[in-house]
């Protein structure tokens, strides 16, 4: 399994200490110092189920200067959300965990249990 930990974020450090409780064995990635490419995030997406604008943290302050309020959540500006969260990781919903063909964001008790 891996983890898209930020260490800042107490969604992201409870999600750590959820595994570590668990005894689940992980590679932690600090999404921040490592982002993840345009290949891995369209993997991801998949694995999760979900479209990129439905990870992304649209009220950091980046967010508001790339206009994403104004960048339409469609199929035709796909390749583009998944881009800007490749140059822009701090965009990306936290944390990340990864098994496998499977992911969820661990932003909740339910969603660490279907990982475990």
């Amino acid at each position: 399994m891996e983890i898209w930990h930020n260490p800042r974020c107490t969604k992201s450090r409870t999600a750590k200490k959820a595994l570590d409780e668990a005894g689940t064995e992980y590679t932690e990635r600090r999404y921040l110092d490592q982002p993840p490419t345009v290949a891995e995030l369209t993997e991801v997406l998949g694995k999760l189920g979900r479209e990129p604008w439905e990870i992304t943290r649209t009220k950091e302050p980046v967010a508001k200067e790339l206009g994403l309020a104004g960048l339409p959540k469609d199929a035709a500006n796909r390749d583009r959300w998944i881009q800007l969260l490749a140059e822009h990781p701090v965009l990306i919903e936290r944390p990340i965990l990864i098994d496998g063909t499977t992911a969820v964001v661990g932003r909740d008790e339910e969603s660490l249990r279907r990982i475990r």
